[in-house]
C-alpha cells in the first residue's frame, strides 16, 4: 500500500547557518499534524539514516544509528517500512507481532547480505545499527527500538493548577551503561564473568560495544564469523560460544491522548548532550519552523563547549575530524495536532535524509557547475 505514496520530496537544502554538514527540512505535513527533521554528519561516512513516511491512515518514523560502517543502517532504511506494511496488510493491522516479524526479517535479510559480501568486504560482519521505529495509526502510537536511540513525548500536565509540558521517555535504552541493562545481560550469560567489562571509563559488552540490541553486528551474534578466514584476516575475532547481542525489539503501544503535544525521535548524539526535559523545553519554547535543526544546533553547541569551543569553530572542520567533537545527530520532531481531523487531501509521501550529507552537497555543487 505505502509504495503508492512514496514520492520522495527531500532535497539538499541550503544552510543559512553555514554548516555544510547539516541537512534539514523545516516543516512538512503528516496526516494529523506536522513534522521537522534535521541531520548533521560528523563521521567520514554518515552512519545515521532516517525517514518519515505518511499515508492517509498512518505515519511511520524511523531513526537508524549505524556503527562499524553505514551498511546496516542503510539496509534498515530500505527494508523495514515495506516489511511492516507487508505484514500489517497480511495480518489486518499493526501489532507487536507484525513489528517483531518485520524486525526479524530485516535482521535475516541483512545476514544474507553480509554472508554474500564477506569475500569482498569482510568488515561488514562488524556493521550494525540501532533501530528506532514509531508508527501512528488510528490514534494509536506504536514504538519499537533496539539500542540507545530514543523517543521522548512532550505532554501537558497540571502543576499547582498551572499547565506544564513535561517529558516522558517512551523507549527503553539498551545500553550497558545503565545498571538494569547490565544486569539483564549478565543474567543471560551466567557462565561468562567477563560478558560486561568496564574499560576506558565505560561499560562494554566483551569490552567492545555498549548497546545490547541491534540489527547486524553478526561477529557478536554468529560464532562462525569469528572462524571465517576472511574476517579473521581483516576483522577483530573474539572467542564466542553464543550470541551476546539480540535483535529482539522493545515494543510499547498506547492510545494517543489530548494532552500529548509532540514526539522527539533522535539518535544518541542528541541525548548525549540534552536531557529529555531540556529537549522538550526547547520544542515548547521556540517556533515549529526549523525546530529539529534548532535541537541539533543546541546539542552541538553543548558538545563543543565541553572542549572550550563554539559551534562556529567546528563548522569549518572536515567530516571525520568533526567526529572528535560530536557524533552524527538525527532529530525528528512529530507534532500531534489532535484537534485536526485527518486530512486525506494532505500532500503525502516519503521524506528521507540523504544517505551521505557531504556527498549530497558535492552533487549539488557539481550540478551547479555543469549548468553555468
Amino acid at each position: 500500500m505505502f509504495r503508492k505514496f512514496v514520492k520522495p520530496f527531500n532535497k539538499c537544502l541550503g544552510h543559512p547557518n553555514g554548516d555544510e554538514l547539516l541537512w534539514h527540512t523545516d516543516l512538512k505535513p503528516h496526516v494529523s499534524g506536522e513534522f521537522s527533521i534535521a541531520v548533521v554528519q560528523a563521521n567520514s561516512i554518515l552512519e545515521d539514516q532516517s525517514q518519515v513516511l505518511t499515508s492517509p491512515s498512518a505515519t511511520y518514523i524511523g531513526v537508524y544509528d549505524g556503527h562499524g560502517g553505514p551498511e546496516a543502517s542503510r539496509f534498515v532504511n530500505r527494508n523495514l517500512f515495506p516489511l511492516i506494511d507487508k505484514y500489517a496488510t497480511e495480518e489486518g493491522g499493526i501489532s507487536a507481532d507484525v513489528i517483531k516479524k518485520a524486525f526479524q526479517t530485516t535482521e535475516d535479510g541483512f545476514f544474507q547480505l553480509v554472508k554474500l559480501s564477506m569475500p569482498i568486504r569482510p568488515q561488514i560482519a562488524s556493521a550494525g545499527s540501532c533501530c528506532l521505529l514509531g508508527i501512528i495509526s488510528n490514534n494509536e502510537l506504536h514504538i519499537a527500538n533496539l539500542g540507545d536511540s530514543r523517543v521522548v513525548l512532550g505532554h501537558k500536565v497540571l502543576v499547582n493548577r498551572k499547565p506544564k509540558l513535561v517529558a516522558e521517555r517512551l523507549s527503553k535504552d539498551h545500553n550497558v551503561s545503565i545498571v538494569e541493562v547490565r544486569k539483564e545481560v549478565q543474567a543471560q550469560h551466567p557462565n561468562d564473568s567477563h560478558i560486561v567489562v568496564y574499560c576506558h571509563g565505560v561499560w562494554r559488552i566483551k569490552g567492545i560495544i555498549q548497546i545490547s540490541r541491534s540489527i547486524g553486528d553478526f561477529y557478536l551474534k554468529k560464532p562462525e564469523f569469528n572462524r571465517d578466514p576472511y574476517f579473521m584476516q581483516h576483522g577483530n575475532p573474539i572467542t564466542l560460544n553464543r550470541p551476546v547481542l539480540t535483535a529482539e525489539p522493545s515494543i510499547i503501544s498506547r492510545k494517543l491522548r489530548p494532552q500529548d503535544s509532540f514526539l522527539i525521535f533522535a539518535s544518541d548524539g542528541l541525548w548525549e548532550n540534552l536531557s529529555d526535559q531540556e529537549a522538550v523545553d526547547i520544542v515548547q519554547k521556540y517556533p515549529r519552523m526549523g525546530i529539529a535543526k534548532r535541537l541539533v544546533g543546541v546539542a552541538i553547541d553543548k558538545a563543543t563547549k565541553k572542549r572550550d569551543l563554539r559551534y562556529n569553530d567546528i563548522k569549518k572542520l572536515q567530516k571525520g575530524i568533526r567526529r572528535r567533537f560530536h557524533d552524527d545527530i538525527t532529530v525528528i520532531v512529530i507534532f500531534l495536532d489532535q484537534q485536526m481531523e485527518p486530512d486525506n487531501g494532505t500532500k503525502l509521501g516519503s521524506t528521507s535524509a540523504p544517505i551521505d550529507i557531504f556527498s549530497c552537497k558535492e552533487e549539488k555543487h557539481q550540478h551547479l557547475v555543469e549548468h553555468k
